[in-house]
């Protein structure tokens, strides 16, 4: 007789546009079961999580409750310690990105994951999605050096603006986006950080003068490849700058190529992928190219809620068949080093070596 496995208790806290997505993977997967949800004051929830009281205090639910899981989706300034808090109660974490808003935070979560022998996810979603797999091994074929050329800029308004006003309290666009980003080109390329510069402008007064809500970033990595990431957020963006995803090496290029009629407010075109073009660089004895560009067409692709089912179906699986995340949990570190290394160059007007 086969016994199946309980449902994993799941606390699941934030819930705002992802910690809504993660909270309905959970409720729809058998494997979970939701212990409670958390969040600093009461919203109006999808029908199918209208029957799960929603708690005000993490700490207080993580006591009452001893889920074997907490799912993090909070504002950035709060999940490391969250994390730590979770795993030293004995509870296993997914955690939103970024994972924390210092170096040392992300280490000292880490740190507590190995230290307790907890699993720790942090939410690198594109991870999960099938085309930016098949682009991430389409620009491993071509080979190295590579130029990386990626943005995501987001025209915001209303509540949207709002949200984004609230990030930008505790994280810049180029972190907050740019580590899914950052860590893409890290897995492309295999190769460590070096070098990153970073600039970013404050386009608007409601935000604090010691913000900016436009940033840009340049890495360089150790085996010659660069790169360059781009994120703003606000009314005032350009939906002609919304969208780039390149990548370049001696023997040609991989790119995504986007619906010309796709928003930047759609979540959904943040990850979809549309077509990706394959350019190979041979050329004949008459200069002329050997190969016409060929575009696969990346129909049936998940949208936003079916990625987060795929990434939480991962979570369940690294739990029950007790997989190694230490290769996960470290590009997690770096992924975030760069990117905070921008953000330190942006407010020092200086190259930051790693």
């Amino acid at each position: 007789m086969t016994l199946t496995a309980s449902p994993i208790r799941v606390l699941s806290a934030g819930l705002g546009n992802m910690g809504r997505s993660h909270a309905l993977a959970y409720h729809e997967n058998p494997g979970f079961e939701i212990a409670g949800l958390v969040n600093r004051s009461k919203v109006a929830l999808p029908e199918a999580l209208s029957g799960y009281e929603i708690l005000p205090s993490f700490k207080e639910a993580l006591k009452a409750l001893q889920p074997e899981l907490c799912s993090i989706n909070t504002y950035s300034d709060s999940h490391a310690d969250y994390a730590v808090m979770a795993m030293e109660a004995g509870a296993h974490v997914f955690v939103e990105k970024p994972l924390a808003t210092t170096v040392a935070d992300a280490e000292r979560v880490v740190a507590c994951a190995r230290a307790n022998g907890r699993k720790l996810v942090v939410g690198y979603i594109l991870r999960h999605h099938p085309s930016w797999m098949r682009l991430i091994e389409e620009a491993r074929k071509l080979g190295g050096p590579y130029v990386f050329r990626m943005n995501l800029n987001q025209q915001s308004s209303g509540p949207t603006w709002a949200t984004h006003k609230a990030l930008l309290e505790s994280t810049p666009p180029i972190v907050d986006c740019g580590v899914h980003y950052l860590d893409v080109m890290c897995q492309i390329t295999d190769a460590k950080a070096v070098e990153v510069r970073g600039m970013g402008l404050r386009l608007s007064d409601e935000i604090a003068p010691q913000m900016y809500n436009y940033g840009h970033l340049q890495v360089l990595f150790a085996d010659g490849s660069l790169g360059w990431y781009e994120a703003a957020w606000g009314p005032m963006i350009s939906e002609t700058a919304f969208f780039v995803k390149d990548v370049m090496s001696p023997k040609g290029s991989v790119s995504i190529v986007m619906d010309p009629n796709a928003r930047s407010d759609d979540i959904d075109t943040h990850t979809k992928t549309a077509v990706i073009r394959l350019h190979s660089a041979e050329t004949g004895p008459d200069g002329a190219f050997v190969r016409r560009d060929e575009d696969l067409v990346m129909d049936g692709e998940p949208g936003h809620q079916e990625l987060c089912d795929r990434e939480q179906a991962f979570v369940l699986r690294a739990i029950r068949e007790d997989l190694d995340l230490s290769r996960h949990m470290d590009d997690a570190v770096q992924s975030l080093r760069i990117c905070l290394a921008a953000d330190e160059s942006v407010r020092t007007g200086r190259p930051v070596k790693l």
